[in-house]
C-alpha cells in the first residue's frame, strides 16, 4: 500500500501483539513475544558493530547462512468486526519479512524501522485466521541499516489489523502555520473535514484555509488543540500545534524566534527488550529529558516508534526526524560500492524517505527532516532531499554527510572541535544555520568541555546548538551486569563503544546528564558584584512559570532563606536584582538561588528545580597558622604528635588509634573511555611512560626536633624521568600536618592522569565533606557540583559506569570526615574513596568484577587531568590538561571525634 500517516480512529482495530509461535532456522516450534527480538528471547545472540558490516560486503547479496525466524499466529476476529476493507500493519520488522495470511502471500517488508501495510479484507475469516511471517536477519536492506547499534532481528514493533471503512479517512494532512507578527494561525486540512471545537472550527473542508488568533506551539510551550478529521464513515482524533519553521538570513527560526538545540541523539533501547521499547519507557525518556533541560531529539538513526513523536508533541521537544538509512560500513572500503551514488538503489532511498515523511508529517514537534546518517554522499541522497522539499516545503532538510551543502538547508557536522566551531561561527560557513548533529560523546566518564560548546552557541547567532551523542547506554542485562560488544562471543565487534549515553541502561541519570542539565539550563543565575543577575535563555517563553528561592549557608550550614522577587521578563532578557538582607557569618558564606516550577506541569511537579546559581558572599576566614610544636620521638617507630611512622619508609602507619597505610604520591587513575580514545590516546602515552607501575624510592628520612621530612623519588621502571616528592610532617596536639613538595625530575613525555596522595584506611562507611557535591566533578565537567556540606557512604560515592573506569571524584573539599579521620585542606583538595584500588578498577571489565576489600582506598588530589571527549571527538582542552610541574599542597589529619 502507499505510505500514509500513522493514526488511530473510531474504526475497528485488533492488536496482534502478544504470544506467537516461533521457530529459528526450521527448528522446533516454541513461543515468542511480539513485539520483541528473537536474540533476546533465547534464539541466537545479539551482536554489536559500530561501522563494519558483520557479513561480506558484496551488495546486494547477503550470506546464504542467514538466520531465519518463522512466526505464526492464529487469531479470530471480534464478533462485531465490520464487513469492510481491512489493512494489516507492521510497524517494524528487522530486517525483512515475507507476510502470508491464510496461505495467501501478501508481500515483503523492507526498511526495518518503517511501516508496511497490506490489504487483507478479502482474506479474512471470522475465526482461525493464520498469519505467518518469515523474517530474515540479513537482506539487501541490511546494507542501508548499519546504524551503530546491536544487530537484532524479528518483529520488534506492533502488528495491528485495521478496519478501513468505505468512505473513511484514507490519509490526512493538517497545515497549521503561525504568524508571529499578527499572532494568528492559519489552518487547512487534506483528507477529510476538520473540526476544532476550542477554536470554534466546524467541518472545515479540504483545501480551504482559515485564520484566527491562536497560541503557538513550541518546545517550551507545547500548546495543542484537540480536533477531529472526519467523514461520514470515520472520525480521526488529531492534535494540532501551530508553528512556522523558517530560515531567515542564515538563522533557523520557529515562530520568528531563533532556536538553540539543547539536544540528544536517541536510539531506541531497553536492556531487556532491545528496540522493542515499552510505551511507559518511552514516556520515561521524555520526562527525564524535560527534567534535565533537554529541548530537542534527533531520532538517530531511524524514525522512532510513532508513539514517541506523539509524546514530543505533547510534552514539548524539537525533533529532527531521521530516515532509516546508514551505509557507514562502506567507509571501510573508501566508499567503493556505496549505494548512495548507485542509481540501482535510487528507489530504495527515496522510498525510505517517502515512508517516513508520510508517516510523520502531522507532528508539530518535527522541525527538520534528516536524510539519514553517515552514508557519504551521492545522487540518491540528493534525490531524497529533492523529493522531501517538494513534498513538504514547510520543514528544512538536514544531512550531515553533505559537507558542501549542495542539497541541504542546514550545515551540520559531528564532533567538530571547539576551535572549528568557533571558525564556522566567525566565517558563517556556507551562509546556513549550523548545527552539531553529534557532539560531546557521552561514553563513560564525561563528556568534558560542554560549557565551552555552550559559549560558542551563545556567541554566534547562526551556531544553533547540537545533539549529545547519545541518550542511553545500550547495555543488555546479562549475568548480573550489562553486556556490551564481545560479551556474546561475536567474532567481529566494537566492544563497549555501544555504551555511550547520558543515562545508564536502566535509565538512571549519569553524572554527564546532570552536567548537561546545569550547563544548558534555560535560566542563568550569577553574581554581579552588587547583586544577582537572572538571565533567560528560553527561546519563546518568559520566566512567569518559575519561582526563585534562596538559601544562605555558613560553611555549608543554612542560616537564612527566602523568596526572590524577579521582574517579569521575556525570552532572552536579563534582570539585575539586589541581594537579599543576609546575616553575618563566621565562615564561608554561599548564597544559592534556585529557579523552580511555580506550578505543576505535565512533566514535573511544582518545585522541580530548573536552574540554580551560587554566589560567594563572604570569603572564608584566614587559615590559622600551623605552629608545629610537637617533637619527634625516635625508637622502633617514629612518633610525632598523634602520628606513628615507619622509620625506614617514612610512611604514616597510625593516626592516634587508627591504623592506616599512610599517604604517598600517586599519579595514576583507571583510564576513562575518553582517556582511551583518539588516534593518540592519553592512556597509551601514560602506559608507555609506565605511570601505572610507579616505584617509590626513599632517599632519606630526616628527623629534627619539630618535624619529619621524608625525601623520595617516584618513577616508572625503564625510564630516567620521575618525580621528587618531599613529605614535610609537623604536629600540634591532635593535629598532624603534611605538606608535599613535588618537583619533576627529567623531561616528562606526557601529561599526568592525576597529581595527589594515596592512602588506605580500615573499613569505613559514612562520609561527610564540605566542598563541591553532591555528585562527582572533574576539571572540565564540574558545573553541576555546587558548594555545600554533604553526606554519603563510600559505596554511594561510586558511579557504576558499565565499563569500570575512574569515577567518583569530589572536588574542592575544604574538609573531609571518613573512617575516623578528619582531613582539612589548605585551602581545598579533591578526593575519591572506594573499596578497591585503582589497579582493581583498571583491570575490571564489568561492574561485578569489582569485589569490595577490607580497606577503603582514599585519594587526596591536587588535580586530575580533564575528561574531554576523545572516545569520539576532541580531547581535553589545553586549560584542563595536567602537566608535570613543580607543585606543593598541604592537608591536616585530625582524629574525627569532632572537628577541631
Amino acid at each position: 500500500m502507499a505510505p500514509r500517516s500513522f493514526f488511530t480512529s473510531d474504526a475497528a482495530s485488533l492488536s496482534l501483539d502478544g504470544t506467537w509461535d516461533f521457530r529459528l532456522d526450521e527448528g522446533d516450534w516454541g513461543a515468542i513475544t511480539v513485539p520483541g527480538h528473537w536474540q533476546l528471547q533465547g534464539h541466537g545472540s545479539p551482536a554489536y558493530t559500530n561501522v563494519r558490516y558483520p557479513f561480506p560486503v558484496e551488495p546486494p547479496f547477503v550470506p546464504s547462512d542467514n538466520p531465519t525466524g518463522d512466526y505464526r499466529l492464529v487469531f479470530d476476529l471480534p464478533e462485531n468486526w465490520p464487513d469492510e476493507p481491512a489493512v494489516l500493519r507492521f510497524d517494524g520488522v528487522d530486517s525483512c519479512g515475507l507476510i502470508c495470511l491464510n496461505d495467501a502471500e501478501l508481500g515483503v517488508t523492507r526498511g526495518s524501522r518503517l511501516p508496511a501495510e497490506f490489504e487483507v479484507g478479502h482474506l479474512l475469516r471470522p475465526s482461525g485466521n493464520v498469519l505467518t511471517v518469515r523474517v530474515h536477519q540479513w537482506s539487501a536492506g541490511s546494507y542501508l541499516e548499519d546504524q551503530d547499534m546491536w544487530w537484532m532481528s524479528g518483529i520488534f514493533r506492533s502488528v495491528t489489523l485495521l478496519s478501513r471503512p468505505r468512505g473513511g479517512v484514507a490519509d490526512y494532512e493538517i497545515h497549521a502555520s503561525y504568524d508571529h507578527v499578527t499572532g494568528s494561525g492559519t489552518l487547512s486540512v487534506e483528507g477529510g473535514l476538520l473540526s476544532v471545537p476550542e477554536l470554534e472550527v466546524t467541518d472545515l473542508p479540504p483545501g480551504q484555509s482559515f485564520s484566527l488568533p491562536v497560541e503557538p506551539w513550541s518546545a517550551e510551550s507545547p500548546r495543542l488543540y484537540d480536533g477531529v478529521v472526519h467523514t461520514e464513515a470515520e472520525r480521526v482524533p488529531v492534535r494540532i500545534g501551530f508553528r512556522t519553521v523558517a530560515i531567515s538570513e542564515g538563522v533557523l527560526t520557529v515562530n520568528g524566534a531563533r532556536v538553540v538545540f539543547r539536544g540528544v541523539n536517541r536510539h531506541e533501547h531497553h536492556p531487556r527488550f532491545g528496540r522493542a521499547v515499552p510505551r511507559e519507557i518511552a514516556l520515561q525518556d521524555v520526562l527525564l529529558m524535560k527534567r534535565h533541560n533537554v529541548n530537542a531529539v534527533r531520532t538517530s538513526h531511524y524514525p522512532p516508534d510513532p508513539y514517541f513523536l506523539s509524546l514530543c508533541d505533547e510534552y514539548g521537544l524539537w525533533v529532527i526526524d531521521e530516515c532509516d538509512l546508514e551505509t557507514h560500513g562502506f567507509g571501510e572500503l573508501d566508499w567503493a560500492g556505496n549505494p548512495s551514488d548507485d542509481p540501482r538503489w535510487a528507489e530504495s532511498y527515496v522510498d525510505r524517505m517517502r515512508r517516513m515523511v508520510e508517516r510523520d508529517k502531522n507532528h508539530p514537534s518535527i522541525v527538520l527532516w534528516s536524510l539519514g546518517n553517515e552514508s557519504h554522499t551521492g545522487r540518491n541522497l540528493a534525490a531524497m532531499a529533492s523529493w522531501t522539499r517538494d513534498r513538504d516545503p514547510s520543514r528544512p532538510v538536514h544531512y550531515e554527510g553533505d559537507f558542501d551543502c549542495e542539497y541541504v538547508d542546514v550545515y551540520s557536522r559531528m564532533y567538530a572541535s571547539h576551535e572549528e566551531v568557533d571558525q564556522i561561527g566567525r566565517e558563517h560557513t556556507h551562509g546556513l544555520p549550523f548545527v552539531l548533529c553529534e557532539f560531546a560523546h557521552a561514553m563513560g566518564n564525561g563528556p568534558g568541555g560542554m560549557l565551552e560548546y555552550r559559549e560558542l552557541f551563545e556567541r554566534y547567532e547562526h551556531v544553533q546548538g547540537g545533539f549529545i551523542w547519545e541518550w542511553i547506554d545500550h547495555g543488555i542485562e546479562r549475568d548480573g551486569h550489562f553486556a556490551y560488544g564481545g560479551d556474546f562471543g561475536e567474532p567481529l565487534h566494537d566492544g563497549n563503544f555501544v555504551i555511550d549515553g547520558l543515562v545508564f541502561p536502566d535509565r538512571t541519570p549519569s553524572p554527564g546528564l546532570l552536567e548537561f542539565a546545569k550547563v544548558f539550563e534555560p535560566v542563568r543565575i550569577t553574581g554581579t558584584g552588587a547583586g544577582i543577575r537572572v538571565e533567560s535563555f528560553y527561546d519563546h517563553t518568559g520566566l512567569d512559570h518559575l519561582r526563585f528561592d534562596w538559601v544562605y549557608e555558613d560553611d555549608g550550614v543554612e542560616v537564612a532563606s527566602g523568596t526572590l522577587e524577579v521582574p517579569r521578563t521575556t525570552a532572552g532578557v536579563r534582570a539585575d536584582i539586589a541581594l537579599p538582607e543576609l546575616p553575618a557569618v563566621s565562615g564561608e558564606g554561599w548564597l544559592t538561588v534556585r529557579a523552580s516550577l511555580a506550578a505543576p506541569t505535565s512533566w514535573a511537579d511544582a518545585g522541580h528545580v530548573v536552574a540554580w546559581g551560587q554566589i560567594l558572599v563572604a570569603e572564608p576566614p584566614p587559615a590559622v597558622p600551623f605552629s608545629g610544636v610537637e617533637r619527634v620521638h625516635l625508637g622502633d617507630v617514629l612518633r610525632h604528635g598523634i602520628g606513628e611512622f615507619d622509620p625506614v619508609t617514612g610512611l604514616l602507619t597510625k593516626l592516634g588509634e587508627l591504623t592506616l597505610d599512610g599517604p604517598r604520591l600517586d599519579l595514576w587513575r583507571a583510564p576513562t573511555d575518553n582517556d582511551r580514545g583518539s588516534s593518540h590516546p592519553d592512556e597509551r602515552a601514560w602506559r608507555d611512560a609506565g605511570l601505572h607501575r610507579l616505584q617509590h624510592r626513599v632517599v632519606d628520612v630526616d628527623t629534627h626536633p619539630s618535624g619529619l621530612v621524608v625525601h623520595t623519588r617516584v618513577a616508572p621502571p625503564a625510564w630516567g624521568f620521575g618525580m621528587l616528592a618531599d613529605y614535610h610532617w609537623t604536629a600540634d596536639g591532635d593535629r598532624l600536618h603534611l605538606r608535599v613538595d613535588i618537583t619533576p625530575d627529567g623531561e616528562w613525555p606526557c601529561t599526568l592522569p592525576r597529581l595527589g596522595l594515596r592512602m588506605a584506611l580500615p573499613a569505613a562507611d559514612a562520609v561527610e565533606w564540605f566542598g563541591r557535591g553532591p555528585g562527582e566533578a572533574y576539571a572540565d565537567s564540574r558545573q553541576a557540583a555546587r558548594t555545600g556540606r554533604f553526606t554519603s557512604t563510600v559505596d554511594a560515592l561510586q558511579t557504576p559506569y558499565v565499563f569500570p573506569q575512574e569515577n567518583g571524584n569530589r572536588a574542592d573539599a575544604r574538609w573531609l570526615r571518613i573512617g575516623g579521620v578528619l582531613i582539612e585542606g589548605e585551602p581545598v583538595f579533591d578526593f575519591t574513596a572506594r573499596r578497591w584500588t585503582s589497579e582493581d578498577l583498571d583491570a575490571a571489565k564489568h561492574t561485578d568484577d569489582l569485589v569490595p576489600g577490607d580497606l577503603v582506598h582514599l585519594n587526596l588530589d591536587l588535580a586530575q587531568h580533564g575528561l574531554g571527549t576523545a572516545s569520539c571527538g576532541p580531547g581535553v582542552l589545553p586549560q584542563y590538561r595536567l602537566h608535570a610541574r613543580k607543585a606543593s599542597f598541604a592537608v591536616t589529619f585530625v582524629p574525627a571525634s569532632g572537628r577541631s
